[in-house]
Parts: structure tokens; C-alpha cells; sequence
């Protein structure tokens, strides 16, 4: 059999159950660290809940994952997860699922490994959202897990530092309501609302236009040009405001 006749033959297993994410359908991709609780906890010990370096690794990751060669409009991280919301008319690998999963776990697994200087690994899905309606709520979704989490977090590890274990901290905290758990804080001298925002809320990745002074060639006056840059994003909007900011990114990639 010739090698083109092998081919053909095999490559059908192979893409047999292709999908693709059909036109005019907003993708988003949500990229999740595989045992980073081990990792980041045990191996590496970072500080908990929140450790500036592990949220350093996390954007770069996140930024990385902006320029790698996708038309991606925002990037949002919080904890081990990131998301990024790609362009309406994004069309990398046909909008084959498959190809977007693989590449984009393996990007982030690879920089975040460097950056880290040990192995970490990523998986990948991506949302099909149909509206901008359902954009919004997917971001909206992911800041209000933000919150719960940090909320979660502040309270089991300051109950873990007064000697409490695992299973006590966690009976502590089961069926306590939001504003019991503020108040377990508040009389151990933590106001969650002065915590700071990336902790609660995440980070945001996206583009602005700034003015950068240049040098006209015609004349060799210096002239300010429009340029565009990657901007980080520690203090993102919350509730409606929040939902208002994803809105404005999607209009201003409307077509």
C-alpha cells in the first residue's frame, strides 16, 4: 500500500470525532493547574491563601498565552485557573476543539513550568457561548467564584494557623453564611473588605492604546504615535460594573 493510500486510511481514526465550534459562536477557554494544591502547598510551599509569586506565575502564564499566535480579547485568572474570551472571527485550526485544547494546555503547561522551574500541568475546555449575554455571565461567574473562594480561603487558614487541623478548620466553616464567616474573620483582626482586590476579584488581562513619543522620518521631529500594549488588570470592577467591563471589550471587537 502507498503511502498516500495509508494515510487516507488512518487519518479517518484519528478525526473521526472531530468538533468544531460553529461560526459566530464566542469561545471561551478555561484552563485549569492539574494538582496545584500538592504542588503549590506541598512541594513548593507557597504562602497561603495568597502568595504574590504564585499570582505573578499565573498572569505571566496568562499573558503568554495572549501572544502565542490567538486573537485573544481578555484574560482573567484567579487561583490555578485562567480563562480568555478569543475574538468573535478567532478561526485557528479550523475552530477544531480538540486542536485548541491540546495547544492551549500544552502552551500553559510549558511557560508556567519554566517560569516555575519544576514541572506544572494544565487541562483545557473550551465554552461555546452563543451571545454576549452569556459572555457576560461566564466572566460574572467566574469573579463571584473568585470571591467565595478567597472568602473560603481567608477563613480556613486563619482558623489553620491558631492550631486548628484540616478537619477541624473545615467542620468550623461548613454551613457558616457569608456574613458569619466576615465576622470569624473580623474578630481575628481581618476586615475582608480591605483584602486586597486581586485576591478577591482575580486579574485581568487586555489591550489598551497608549502614546509613545517616536521620530517622524520625513521630518525627524518627535511626534507622539498610538500604540498597544498588553495591560494587567489588579483591580477589576465587581458585580455590574464588572459585567458593564466585559461588555465594553466585546464592542469593541464587534463586527
Amino acid at each position: 500500500m502507498k503511502f498516500d493510500e495509508l494515510d487516507e486510511k488512518m487519518r479517518v481514526f484519528e478525526t473521526a470525532h472531530d468538533l468544531c465550534v460553529l461560526p459566530g459562536v464566542f469561545m471561551v477557554a478555561r484552563i485549569d493547574g492539574r494538582g496545584f494544591t500538592r504542588l503549590t502547598k506541598e512541594v513548593h510551599a507557597f504562602e497561603s491563601p495568597f502568595d504574590v509569586r504564585f499570582r505573578d506565575l499565573m498572569v505571566a502564564t496568562t499573558g503568554h498565552l495572549m501572544e502565542s499566535g490567538f486573537r485573544v480579547v481578555y484574560g482573567y485568572t484567579q487561583s490555578d485557573e485562567i480563562s480568555l474570551l478569543f475574538h468573535p472571527d478567532e478561526d485557528t485550526f479550523g475552530r477544531k476543539t480538540r486542536k485548541l485544547n491540546s495547544v492551549l494546555a500544552g502552551e500553559a503547561s510549558a511557560k508556567f513550568s519554566l517560569l516555575l522551574g519544576d514541572l506544572g500541568t494544565f487541562d483545557c475546555r473550551i465554552c461555546e457561548l452563543p451571545n454576549a449575554g452569556l459572555v457576560r455571565d461566564y466572566f460574572r461567574w467566574r469573579s463571584e467564584d473568585a470571591v467565595r473562594n478567597a472568602l473560603n480561603a481567608h477563613c480556613y487558614w486563619s482558623l489553620r494557623r491558631e492550631g486548628k487541623n484540616v478537619a477541624e478548620a473545615t467542620a468550623m466553616l461548613t454551613r457558616l453564611s457569608v456574613a458569619e464567616k466576615n465576622e470569624l474573620l473580623f474578630q481575628r483582626g481581618v476586615n475582608f473588605n480591605d483584602v486586597p482586590n486581586w485576591q478577591k476579584r482575580g486579574t485581568g488581562l487586555y489591550r489598551e492604546t497608549y502614546a509613545k513619543e517616536a521620530r517622524d522620518p520625513r521630518t525627524g521631529e518627535t511626534v507622539l504615535a498610538e500604540r498597544r500594549r498588553l495591560k494587567v488588570d489588579y483591580e477589576l470592577p465587581m458585580k455590574d460594573a464588572y459585567d458593564a467591563f466585559i461588555l465594553s471589550l466585546l464592542e469593541g471587537v464587534a463586527r
